[in-house]
């Protein structure tokens, strides 16, 4: 899928298809390949943004990268092979069915089109991708190479030299049999090239030998991965609409029609919840802001007036010193009696009441005079 993949997005263990779904029309995602892991087996989503429809595969058979290069004896695969988008090839897609119809669009929109007769500059496909329908056994093989272009038409020896791999002449008494014969030569230099992959180019392709108008052979090469994918079932939106297609269920219109029932019954339950949910917000709001408001108000009329001070906040002046202490009383010589039980003498006994310094506490003072 290089280069049109989303390769700076950070994925965390919390995000849902919600989240990717989210972000894909700022990254210009159009597609979603997801792979799910079980007990028994591997499953493969292919999903179309941002209304479906979307394609549940189960992945048959697979092959990593690292384990087709290991089975070849030369592999190529280099940075610049990803620079540009592969080539699409599709084989036996063309049976009835429409099912198999849109499994191969979905599969032709992944990639951008390339109009082969065209092409601006032959020197950007590097890569190909073939996809082969087998209506026998319904599986869709997954392939992935690289190209390759060498001219045709020449010994292998030459070709040799063009690369500049210069082979062992030890042997030789002539350099026409160099050219004449392909001596020295290993088993794997010697491919066979036919009709099947010669063509004439339409304009310079990169390599020693690969003219113009001159024909050349294109030879491919193995990246990988392989996958052998069976196609399940298809449903709409992004995974959670109508099931359009399943290749293990069947169902009759009655069926069908009594689960279209219960599914908008649900949707509908939903969306009530949902009305609910957003009334009881704005009541509780509207309930808070009525509370704030009357609480402010509250404050403004608790508040005093400017200008004026209230009776708290006004300070005790005491008794004032030029006031002269008051008389005794008559009272004061009855509590006398009350208390002690005998007369007070007279101007032995007085009474002050402290107020400023004890309040509301009576202090007996007596003195004696000869």
């Amino acid at each position: 899928m290089e280069p049109f993949t989303a390769r700076s997005l950070k994925v965390r263990k919390k995000n849902v298809l919600k989240d990717f779904v989210a972000v894909a029309g700022p990254l210009g995602i159009t597609h979603f390949s997801i792979f799910t892991k079980t007990e028994n087996s591997i499953n493969m989503r292919l999903a179309r943004l941002p209304k479906g429809p979307t394609l549940y595969f189960h992945v048959a058979k697979y092959a990593l990268i690292k384990d087709v290069i290991s089975s070849l004896k030369r592999h190529r695969m280099h940075e610049q092979q990803f620079s540009h988008h592969p080539l699409l090839v599709l084989n036996n897609f063309g049976t009835e069915g429409m099912h198999i119809k849109l499994m191969a669009t979905m599969f032709q929109n992944m990639f951008p089109s390339i109009n082969v007769h065209k092409v601006l500059n032959l020197n950007s496909i590097k890569r190909c991708v073939l996809l082969n329908y087998d209506p026998v056994s319904q599986e869709v093989e997954f392939r992935h190479y690289s190209l390759k272009v060498v001219p045709v038409g020449m010994s292998r020896g030459v070709k040799k030299l063009m690369q500049e791999k210069f082979p062992n002449m030890s042997k030789l008494e002539d350099i026409s049999e160099l050219l004449m014969k392909g001596v020295n030569l290993s088993e794997s230099e010697a491919e066979q090239d036919g009709d099947h992959n010669i063509t004439e180019l339409p304009q310079v392709y990169s390599g020693r030998g690969n003219m113009a108008s001159q024909q050349s052979a294109v030879r491919l090469t193995e990246i990988g991965p392989r996958m052998t994918l069976q196609l399940v079932k298809i449903v709409e939106g992004m995974g959670e609409g109508k099931v359009l297609y399943h290749s293990f269920v069947s169902k009759t219109e009655e069926e069908l029609q009594e689960i279209l029932k219960r599914k908008e019954a649900r949707l509908k339950e939903k969306e009530e919840r949902k009305r609910k949910q957003e009334q009881n917000i704005a009541l509780k709001k509207e309930k808070r802001d009525q509370n704030k408001k009357r609480s402010l108000e509250g404050i403004k009329r608790k508040r005093p007036q400017e200008g004026q001070v209230s009776d708290d906040e006004v300070e005790d002046p005491g008794i004032p010193e030029d006031q002269a202490p008051a008389e005794e009383s008559e009272d004061e010589a009855e509590y006398y009696r009350q208390a002690v039980g005998e007369e007070p003498d007279q101007g032995i006994v007085s009474y002050q009441i402290i107020g400023d310094v004890l309040p509301f506490a009576l202090v007996l003072i007596c003195s004696l005079t000869p």
